[in-house]
């Protein structure tokens, strides 16, 4: 049986209580499916403010399935749970093809990051249909590699306004695609953790030189999977400055209605 957002019980309280890491803040969230273009149906969650309208929008693509990433990965759940509360900002997250979660499972099957193409335009196009405003995707770990192979291209790139990349590897994505987003031009924003298992900041930093657009931002003390509320706190505060192009600290207590994920 698929998870249903409604599930969530909120309760409200008039002094400031924390934001843990199982914090739910109010929002108007739904169950929703993308149609890729190759015949697909992907299950997903749209996380939308809730008494207004999103100021952006995140279109998130998850880490590794064959790993265990999926759409309710730690950092991208967060995201949803407290972003449309705190930054006004709507959240699209979604299993690529094959991948499974409480949600329900995509249709398909793991394809490497060649066949993941189709959803990720599925994925933005549905974003752009339900006329989101400033859409920005947002990778981790395998889904930056789906960014920066594909964000730059049509017609994803003519639907973005950037994106930002958590813990990029570099490892499917080669310098023929670094070098179409030089020329995309829009804003690119990269999160690379100090003790990073696969790519670290200095590193980084020489990689992405061939795209003069990018902020390579090294997290201290960081690492791939940003464990630790005061990483994803660090991670989300990166993410919308990026995305609305101010220094933003997110409050870390709340005051009104809440509940607790499961």
């Amino acid at each position: 049986m698929s998870f249903d957002p409604a599930s969530y019980a909120f309760t409200s309280s008039d002094a400031p209580l924390p934001i843990r890491a199982n914090t739910v803040l109010p929002a108007r969230r739904e169950n929703v499916e993308l149609h890729t273009e190759d015949g697909l149906t992907l299950v997903g969650e749209l996380a939308l403010p809730e008494d207004r309208d999103p100021i952006a929008t995140l279109v998130t693509l998850h880490p590794l399935p064959t790993h265990g990433g999926f759409m309710d990965s730690h950092v991208f759940r967060k995201a949803s749970f407290r972003l449309p509360a705190l930054a006004g900002i709507a959240v699209l997250r979604f299993n690529t093809r094959g991948t499974s979660s409480p949600r329900g499972t995509s249709g398909g099957r793991f394809e490497e990051g060649v066949g993941e193409r189709a959803d990720a335009e599925a994925a933005v196009r549905f974003a752009a249909d339900r006329g989101l405003p400033h859409r920005w995707l947002v990778g981790w770990s395998f889904g930056t590699e789906l960014v920066l192979k594909y964000g730059a291209t049509t017609p994803i790139g003519d639907q973005i306004d950037g994106a930002v990349l958590l813990s990029p590897p570099l490892h499917r994505a080669v310098d023929a695609d670094l070098d179409a987003w030089a020329a995309f031009g829009q804003p690119l924003t990269a999160l690379v953790p100090e003790f990073d298992d696969y790519l670290r900041p200095a590193e980084a930093g020489d990689r992405f030189a061939r795209v003069p657009q990018t902020r390579v931002i090294g997290i201290d003390g960081g690492k791939h999977l940003w464990v630790g509320e005061k990483f994803v706190q660090r991670a989300l505060n990166e993410v919308v400055s990026a995305v609305t192009g101010t220094a933003v600290e997110l409050p870390t207590t709340w005051v009104g209605p809440a509940a607790t994920a499961g």
